[in-house]
């Protein structure tokens, strides 16, 4: 596993060579591997600028998002297709974005649940989610089914306003039978999305997710849930709030979703509330950056060396520099909060908003998984003498999003197709000779 985030210190190879007779005599301890897993709704994304006209006669309300069937989703798509007016395919979903994106920093493996089409024609949606997925994300344990997986078409039109239409396909078939309980149970995180609870009737995703969460409490496993939107949420917030409660260790959300969730429009007061729930928050505020919230032990917060902010909480990055904990394992439990601006100030030109949530998501899951690395394969470290839910501290981690985020805002994909830079080219030369 690649560690995250940037470190300092110089590598040599090799460190040492050890003697070739001597070798034979000492027993080499493997490494053991980690990985984190995820349940998704497998979709691909459409995006296409059209007319009008053409969101007439398919009734797609302009500005609106719709439900379409099947059928005119092959229409649709085969109209888009014959004129040419497709400007990109995606493979999509919130979790199978986190996931890739996941295996992209960490280099290291990923599991995600989710279905896919039983037969694949080339060209075909289902083909273009797998070959827009990493081959480091596990796909044996999709559900194959008949029929196409789902498909979100984004129109625009002439003046930049963006129309929804979504056909589900299959995408909702997954069964709890192939929710694999080994693997639920051997990862470092299981990652869910809101809107797997929110299956039509016929449809068990929201059962096999329920199962993947019952399976990861048994083994202590953190469940992380993002919440994907606001309108959702909206609906009956005190059914999230105790269904975050019961199951949820960490909270994905932007500040709209934060507002939905809690009544609070301010994001840091909004990360406060759902700490009421679980056991840390990561919210991503737009133009504001973004923050983490959490706990950590009395006796173990180590003060920030950064300037302290003025907010809804005064000084509220006071202790920053803490690891994150589960608030079960202090004895004396305080909040943390740590923010960051936009990375550089933002992207000169910001090619795409979808995902970056996603990916911030990706980088506090990638400290995480470290984090069971490290103690898996260095029991002894005076770093795991006391539990802790990362690896780094809340503001570590804050960057490390931060940068990630970054990333995405700056490409056109959700996903990332590459590592982040070795070097930083913000970065002075001298930085790197230190």
């Amino acid at each position: 596993m690649k560690f995250p985030g940037q470190r300092k210190s110089k590598h040599y190879f090799p460190v040492n060579n050890r003697d070739p007779l001597l070798a034979q005599l000492t027993q080499q301890e493997q490494s053991v591997s980690t990985y984190i897993c995820g349940i998704d709704q497998t979709l691909v994304d459409i995006e296409a600028k059209v007319e009008d006209e053409l969101l007439g006669r398919y009734g797609l309300p302009k500005g609106n998002s719709t439900l379409i069937d099947d059928q005119q989703a092959h229409e649709l798509y085969n109209e888009l297709k014959n004129n040419e007016m497709i400007s990109d395919e995606f493979a999509g979903g919130t979790i199978g974005n986190t996931v890739h994106n996941y295996s992209i920093l960490a280099d290291d493996r990923s599991v995600l649940f989710g279905v896919m089409s039983q037969n694949i024609m080339v060209g075909s949606y289902a083909y273009r989610y797998l070959c827009n997925t990493s081959s480091k994300v596990d796909l044996n344990y999709l559900q194959p089914v008949d029929g196409p997986i789902g498909r979100c078409f984004t129109l625009i039109s002439a003046e930049g306003e963006r129309t929804f239409a979504i056909s589900k396909g299959a995408m909702d078939k997954l069964t709890p039978e192939y929710i694999n309980k080994d693997v639920v149970q051997g990862s470092s995180a299981l990652v869910l999305t809101a809107y797997l609870m929110r299956a039509s009737e016929g449809d068990l995703i929201t059962e096999a997710a329920m199962t993947a969460i019952k399976f990861a409490k048994e083994a202590d496993v953190p469940v992380v849930l993002t919440l994907g939107t606001r309108f959702l949420i909206q609906e009956d917030p005190k059914w999230w709030q105790d269904f975050i409660r019961d199951n949820v260790t960490i909270l994905a959300m932007n500040e709209d979703e934060g507002e939905a969730l809690t009544g609070f429009s301010d994001p840091l007061l909004a990360s406060e509330a759902a700490l009421e729930w679980c056991d840390m928050v990561l919210c991503t505020a737009g133009p504001l950056g973004l923050y983490t919230a959490g706990y950590t032990e009395d006796s173990e917060k180590r003060a920030t060396a950064h300037l302290l902010l003025p907010g809804a909480i005064p000084e509220f990055n006071r202790y920053e520099f803490s690891r994150p904990k589960r608030k079960a394992d202090c004895t004396t439990p305080i909040k943390v909060y740590a923010h960051i601006s936009p990375y550089m100030g933002g992207p000169d030109y910001i090619r795409n908003t979808n995902g970056a949530g996603d990916g911030a998501l990706s980088a506090l899951l990638h400290d995480l998984a470290a984090n069971t690395f490290h103690k898996t394969n260095v029991p002894g470290s005076s770093k795991h003498q006391r539990d802790g839910l990362c690896y780094s501290s809340f503001s570590q981690v804050c960057k490390y999003a931060n940068r990630v985020a970054y990333e995405v805002l700056a490409q056109h994909s959700p996903r990332l197709s590459r590592g982040l830079p070795e070097r930083e080219d913000s970065l002075e030369e001298s930085y790197w000779e230190r």
